[in-house]
């Protein structure tokens, strides 16, 4: 694997880095390694389906029921005249 040094890094951004490294219980190098992995791909990594997301927004309410809509015979395809 490569390494990289950064340097010229303001303090501020290193405290920032430290804290959010930490609320995801892991070492600032790691934190930054997730931070470059997901902006170089372009933050696909953590995409889901639709489902999934809407699932996991609405999880702390309890959820939420729906009911399916009613089915009915497919209508015909159209006619061109």
């Amino acid at each position: 694997m490569a390494s990289i040094t950064i340097r010229n890094l303001a303090d501020d951004v290193k405290t920032r880095l430290r804290v959010r490294a930490a609320e995801h219980h892991r070492s600032m190098e790691e934190e930054a390694r997730v931070i470059l992995r997901d902006a170089v791909n372009g933050g696909r990594e953590g995409i889901r389906d639709l489902a999934a997301f809407t699932r996991e927004c609405f999880a702390p309410v309890g959820g939420v029921e729906l009911e399916p809509p009613p089915r009915g015979p497919m209508r015909g395809p159209p006619e061109f005249t």
